[in-house]
């Protein structure tokens, strides 16, 4: 146990806090998480929960609950003692996106803590393989030439995906139809069987069908090119620096939580990602590393993130559908 100590204080100084010595945990651990199996969010649950359980010495179980805009997740958790042993495994956009488009009953900023950002997820411009364009500005030409034919699925209403499709449509003055899904699994099920042309999608959950040949991929909004797709050029880089948007993919808990237990956890999970095995396995999958963060700046992260999201809500007059 000293040595594991030790070992933590080496890798990340700079986060170490009175509470350190916590017993957590003394039990099972639960990730909740507000999305299906095959989603962005659970594929980086099930890496962590299955590293984390040896280091932990106690089980890792990751819980399913998605509908509601992640407000059955949202409210397992906060109905749950806040002991660290009930964790949302979440992405942003249930904290700083959903939540601008449906009444909740909770606030995700004052009855949420952000524990930990363990990676971020860019988005990426898809489309079936029939669609007749191989490039961003060929699509909009063949957007242009069928007015109101075309459509573009996102993993829900009110996310990022939603938005991208928007500041599309407003900036080429074109006019794809927004289908919206409950996640990404359906939405690209749908996608690749034809029923939708087009989706904005996580580069996690979009990559194998990319590699396949059952989807291609047109644009990325991370600020340089991915190296798992060096070919697929950026938003950016095709004069859409609007389209920046990323999900970071981590843990939140109850307010109610201790800022020493959140810091100690805190700890944990950012000791586990920079691990080289981890690390490795979670780029590529497509996730990118985001800088070590305390709570505490993970938090005005959210609210900065938050504000901007309202303001694209409102200048989009985006609504419930």
């Amino acid at each position: 146990m000293k040595a594991r100590r030790a070992a933590l204080a080496f890798a990340l100084p700079t986060l170490l806090v009175a509470g350190a010595a916590l017993a957590w945990p003394d039990r099972p651990v639960r990730f909740v998480v507000p999305a299906p199996p095959g989603g962005t969010m659970d594929v980086m649950a099930r890496v962590v929960g299955t590293h984390l359980s040896p280091r932990l010495g106690q089980p890792v179980i990751v819980d399913h609950r998605p509908g509601g805009g992640g407000a059955l997740a949202v409210q397992a958790v906060l109905d749950a003692a806040p002991d660290g042993h009930t964790l949302l495994f979440t992405g942003s956009s249930v904290l700083t996106e959903i939540p601008h488009v449906l009444a909740l009953r909770y606030d995700t900023l004052t009855d949420l803590k952000p524990v930990a950002d363990l990676g971020r997820a860019y988005l990426l411009a898809i489309a079936h393989p029939a669609v007749p364009a191989s490039s961003l500005s060929e699509l909009v030409a063949h957007a242009k030439r069928n007015p109101r034919k075309l459509s573009y699925a996102s993993y829900g209403p009110g996310t990022v995906a939603h938005y991208a499709g928007l500041i599309f449509n407003r900036k080429e003055g074109i006019d794809l139809q927004h289908v919206p899904y409950k996640g990404s699994p359906p939405a690209l099920a749908d996608v690749m069987a034809g029923h939708v042309p087009l989706m904005f999608d996580g580069i996690v959950t979009s990559l194998p069908h990319i590699r396949s040949g059952k989807v291609k991929a047109f644009a990325i909004s991370s600020r340089s090119r991915s190296r798992l797709l060096p070919q697929v050029p950026t938003f950016a880089e095709l004069g859409y620096p609007e389209i920046d948007f990323a999900n970071w993919i981590g843990v939140a808990a109850s307010a109610r939580m201790s800022s020493a237990l959140a810091a100690t956890i805190n700890r944990e999970l950012l000791a586990l990602v920079a691990m080289p095995g981890v690390r490795e396995r979670l780029l590529e999958l497509g996730f990118e590393p985001t800088p070590a963060s305390t709570p505490e700046r993970l938090a005005a992260m959210v609210r900065a993130e938050f504000e901007r999201n309202a303001r694209i809500v409102s200048a989009f007059d985006i609504r419930f559908e």
